[in-house]
């Protein structure tokens, strides 16, 4: 359970690209360090990992989650399971409960009912059409932090499906992420392509399709590799030789295969070389919805005022994932679902004190 990030907060804000002037007030209000304190004020301490990220000590989420709820319980927080929302009946809630239609009359509601990625778990998107039947502007939920959809070979897709690919980069538009990929029988998904996924997925919505370019020997320079493969092969088949001089696993030399479509054994060293430090995969689609981590999307900046309270239905906040913006893994995920949450549970607790309709 990553819970956030210790990066300073200016390059942290920089994650949320075009949304970061919507979150920025909420996120250094309820910031990195405040979600460790309230992590750590529950019992759960956290640590900072390797790579920045911060984690529960115990590195599991239950423990903090049934201590959240413990707290809840004491503060009289009622809550009611196995309800569905529906909407609204005049101004009423409407929710779908083992016993029927129930109705609840709310002076004041945050809805956080998350993306369209996780549906197993509720998180469906089946709020998208309530709110636009009340003419709420919301942007189609798509796929964020995700995998992608290639046309592999039947040979390549039956050998190596769940197959991880340690130690790549990979480059798209300029930007380049380092790290391990996992070839799936429709295509790529793993973190590495999880931080150019918006970068991919706006351009196969543009153009049908991208090209992501996999270097599989990122540590060393094209003219080195190109050296290296000078030296004469002999009667070592391709994947042996590449096996011995490069140190390439079979998935490696499978994917350059897939690049090559299959004519790798007839490139002369330097273009082998170049086919190794730049193997091209045609993505044609992203993963499914259900698969991937988070969903971009949702209600725009400009429907919720500072408070995220939705303008036209005063005194109804939306906070996480129903906001329209996205981030990379990493802890960044999380702490805005957390900053935002704060920011409309305050706005809910200014707006009960209003007066004349007015939040004072």
């Amino acid at each position: 359970m990553n819970l956030t990030h210790s990066e300073d907060l200016p390059e942290f804000l920089q994650r949320y690209g075009k949304a970061e002037p919507h979150l920025r007030r909420a996120i250094k209000t309820f910031s990195p360090r405040l979600l460790r304190d309230f992590s750590a004020e529950l019992g759960e301490q956290t640590f900072i990992g390797s790579s920045g990220r911060v984690f529960p000590k115990v590195m599991k989420a239950s423990p903090l989650l049934r201590a959240w709820l413990r707290r809840l319980d004491a503060l009289g927080v009622r809550i009611e399971t196995r309800h569905r929302w529906l909407g609204w009946d005049a101004e009423a809630l409407l929710f779908e409960a083992a016993n029927g239609v129930t109705h609840v009359k709310a002076d004041a509601t945050v809805l956080a009912l998350g993306g369209a990625s996780w549906p197993r778990l509720g998180s469906d998107g089946g709020w998208v059409e309530i709110l636009r039947a009340q003419g709420i502007a919301v942007d189609d939920l798509r796929p964020a932090n995700c995998g992608f959809l290639a046309e592999w070979s039947e040979l390549f897709k039956n050998r190596f499906e769940g197959a991880p690919l340690k130690r790549v980069a990979l480059t798209f538009a300029g930007e380049t992420a380092r790290g391990e990929i996992v070839i799936t029988r429709g295509g790529l998904e793993g973190v590495s392509v999880y931080a150019l996924s918006s970068l991919l997925r706006n351009a196969i919505d543009t153009a049908g399709a991208a090209i992501l370019s996999v270097d599989l020997v990122p540590d060393m320079t094209l003219d080195d590799l190109t050296q290296r493969l000078a030296f004469p092969r002999g009667k070592n088949s391709l994947a042996n030789y590449l096996r011995k001089v490069l140190s390439l696993s079979p998935v490696a030399i499978g994917l350059a295969q897939e690049g090559a479509q299959g004519k790798l054994a007839t490139l002369a060293p330097d273009r082998l070389a170049a086919m190794l430090k730049n193997v091209p995969i045609r993505l044609t689609a992203t993963a499914p919805i259900a698969r991937a981590i988070s969903s971009a999307g949702g209600v725009p900046f400009d429907e919720v005022d500072e408070y995220f309270m939705l303008r036209t239905k005063p005194g109804t906040f939306v906070a996480g994932e129903m906001l329209d913006w996205e981030a990379p893994t990493g802890g960044y995920l999380l702490q805005a679902c957390f900053a935002t949450g704060f920011a409309a549970g305050q706005g809910a607790a200014r707006y009960l004190t209003h007066e004349a309709g007015k939040i004072v």
